[in-house]
């Protein structure tokens, strides 16, 4: 049995598009993660009853692949699956597609859930899952490692203060933020005139309130592929937090 899909539709607003008129990242994450939760919620087994089993949905990776991004005041229709699972994985997937039916966007994603107690990955409860009718499986795709930052990579770099602002109800920091730390790095005069096609992002170690935290990225000079840069974002005590791999084309006006 095929696990259960959920649309919804979405208009984009200005607040969620940058100074191009197009969907942010982290915008982006915002809004597949709101149609996750609609459908978790239609259910019955969203946020308030996870919360009741003392547990929290965490993502650990994304792979994004992207069409074009949504503009300014376009409606889109988001559709979401739970594909499948096994005891500690789960793999969601996410589509966005333009009024005409076209696909823009593809998410990959992979989910755990943890104790907010302990903050250490627990097996997902049987009660959580079932309702999604997902198949259950032994291992779940993988989706690669981003590429790494190394000693030789000429870095450009911007630090953060992480603020109240930047916390979610899971108590660390809200997953979009990151988006925005790591592709920030990047000068804008790069991403006015370059539009992002992939992106693979994998979450590491938690930040949390007032961790000072530094975004560094690089371009990589010895990829087949025309423009990739690779990203991590570091906590003050050396450790990596996230790291990312990023693909662009030129914008062609």
């Amino acid at each position: 049995m095929a696990a259960k899909e959920f649309s919804e539709t979405h208009r984009v607003t200005f607040y969620e598009t940058d100074v191009t008129n197009t969907v942010t990242p982290a915008m982006l994450i915002n809004m597949i993660i709101l149609s996750s939760e609609d459908q978790t919620n239609s259910l019955g087994v969203g946020a308030k009853m996870v919360t009741e089993l003392g547990i929290g949905w965490v993502v650990t990776q994304y792979k994004i692949d992207i069409t074009r991004m949504p503009t300014n005041d376009e409606t889109v229709k988001l559709t979401t699956r739970a594909t499948c699972y096994n005891r500690y994985f789960a793999f969601r997937e996410f589509w966005v597609h333009d009024e005409t039916g076209q696909e823009c966007v593809h998410i990959e994603s992979i989910w755990v859930t943890m104790n907010h107690h302990t903050r250490k990955i627990v097996s997902i409860p049987e009660e959580v899952i079932t309702p999604f009718e997902t198949e259950q499986v032994k291992m779940i795709p993988r989706l690669g490692r981003p590429k790494r930052l190394d000693d030789a990579d000429q870095l450009m770099v911007k630090d953060y203060r992480v603020r109240y602002f930047d916390i979610d109800g899971n108590g660390h920091v809200n997953n979009s933020r990151y988006f925005d730390w790591l592709i920030d790095a990047l000068p804008m005069s790069f991403l006015t005139r370059h539009r992002l096609v992939s992106m693979n992002i994998r979450f590491e170690n938690e930040v949390q309130y007032h961790h000072d935290v530094k975004s560094e990225a690089a371009l990589v000079t010895d990829s087949n592929d025309p423009i990739v840069t690779k990203h991590h974002i570091l906590l003050d005590n050396g450790d990596v937090a996230t790291e990312a791999e990023c693909h662009w084309q030129p914008i062609m006006k």
